[in-house]
């Protein structure tokens, strides 16, 4: 049986319930699955893989709720640079039209490989575009290669502008073919186990680009097969604009009607709900990726992160589109997402280590995963080191934990998944990265060959 041993840490934060931070701590792995954590003296001795931690701060893996991993291709696209949501995407539409299988997949891998970098064990990503024979079998085969934890949500679009939507109509897919391949998906790669790599969950893109026909069939085809539901809700006051005036009411009534509130469902952004959308998530169980960076970098404002929180709701944080946010760092999303609450509330607005729990134990929740998010016998074999010995953890000695929000950008020293050593002393095991750097330079450049300047 393979065993992992990591030992020594100068502190291990488990953000269980019993939210333990342990000097000169670690970990035992047995067969993927966490056996034992505590004190290094009250550890194994031995394992097949000995990891010593002096120096380290430990906790669980980073998870992220909300990706689109191909748009690492389109990053900063001088035309979309300083654009509003919807004209950024108008913008960035016909260049998405370019993506090909290998693209998709190289884009995927190399997305992946920036979050394992950033200590990320677990992603979703949220794909809802399909040019040129792509699949989502695409990113999930990609996925599969760097050893990440997995959740691939088939998204959709079906209302092109020809009909009032806002892609272009190139873009869009028959909703007959959409569920039908929903159901293919699932019925191919979900994985309902604990300790599943890879998960499916179903994600019509948006309310601005399919049908309410397509939004409420989903949600029966996702809850037959007991799946997760994801989309896009309420990210900016164009968003609210156009529920209003084409559906006659807003995002949290609209997803109400159509069955998008329970515990099988996460939403993302979320920047504009009001009080009575965070009592109806809160009530209905309904859960948040909330995704600061990104929220910064398209003007769509601060998310009422603390009410969220306060209200009981279950947020998770995501990087969102590599070219929205035009970096994958989990820590760096914890970190704004607490400088924003303490912009929007005060200096007390929210602490760091409620930061890293949204980041960990939050994420889990919105996924909907018991066996991730904590560091705990049963508890999935994943976590994250990052050494306290760099320049930018200088001087922090007094709070090494909280100095991984306040100080940095960091780089995790270790990222591990399932007993699976994925980052070794800082570099990327799982991937050939100057390869698939050089592959990712090929494909942006075919994809922004007009772009140039």
């Amino acid at each position: 049986m393979a065993t992992l041993l990591a030992r020594n840490a100068a502190l291990l934060a488990t953000f269980g319930p019993d939210k333990r931070e342990i000097r000169d701590g670690g970990l035992f792995i047995r067969d993927g699955v966490i056996e034992a954590v505590g004190p290094t003296a009250e550890l194994p001795e031995t394992a097949e893989r000995v990891i010593d931690l002096r120096g380290h701060v430990v906790l669980p893996g980073l998870i992220n709720t909300h990706h689109h991993l191909y748009q690492s291709l389109t990053r900063v696209v001088p035309a979309a640079q300083d654009a509003l949501l919807f004209d950024w995407l108008k913008t960035l539409y016909p260049l998405w039209g370019r993506l090909t299988p290998s693209a998709l997949k190289t884009a995927t891998k190399t997305g992946i490989a920036e979050l394992l970098l950033s200590g990320c064990t677990t992603t979703s990503d949220h794909l809802y575009l399909f040019p040129n024979g792509t699949r989502l079998d695409d990113s999930i085969e990609a996925a599969l290669e760097t050893g990440i934890r997995f959740h691939a949500t088939r998204g959709s679009m079906s209302i092109g502008e020809s009909e009032g939507g806002l892609p272009p109509d190139f873009l869009v897919e028959e909703e007959a073919d959409i569920l039908r391949d929903c159901q293919r998906v699932v019925e191919s790669y979900h994985d309902p186990a604990d300790y599943a790599r890879i998960q499916v969950a179903l994600a019509p893109c948006s309310p601005f680009s399919v049908s309410r026909d397509l939004m409420r069939e989903t949600a029966v085809m996702a809850r037959s097969y007991g799946v997760r539901l994801h989309t896009h809700l309420a990210e900016n006051a164009q968003d609210i604009v156009y529920s209003e005036e084409t559906f006659g009411q807003r995002p949290g009534a609209y997803a109400e009607e159509l069955g998008w509130v329970g515990e099988d469902v996460w939403h993302a952004h979320c920047v504009q709900l009001d009080e009575g959308e965070i009592q109806l998530f809160a009530r209905t169980g309904t859960a948040v990726a909330h995704c600061p960076c990104s929220n910064m970098r398209l003007g769509s404002g601060i998310a009422p992160l603390r009410r969220m929180l306060d209200s009981g709701i279950a947020v998770g944080l995501g990087v969102d589109g590599s070219a929205s946010n035009d970096g994958a760092d989990l820590l760096g999303e914890a970190r704004q997402a607490m400088l924003l609450q303490r912009v929007r509330e005060g200096a007390a607005g929210m602490s760091a280590r409620e930061a890293l729990s949204i980041a960990t134990r939050g994420g889990a929740r919105a996924l909907g995963r018991k066996d991730l998010g904590a560091l705990a016998p049963g508890m999935a074999g994943d976590f994250a080191a990052f050494s306290t010995e760099t320049a930018v953890m200088a001087g922090a000695g007094s709070d090494p934990l909280a100095a991984l929000v306040f100080c940095g950008p960091h780089r995790a020293r270790y990222t591990v998944v399932g007993g699976d050593v994925l980052v070794d002393q800082g570099e990327i095991t799982s991937v050939d990265l100057p390869q698939l750097l050089s592959d990712h330079r090929a494909a942006a450049a075919d994809i922004l060959r007009d772009e140039a300047r």
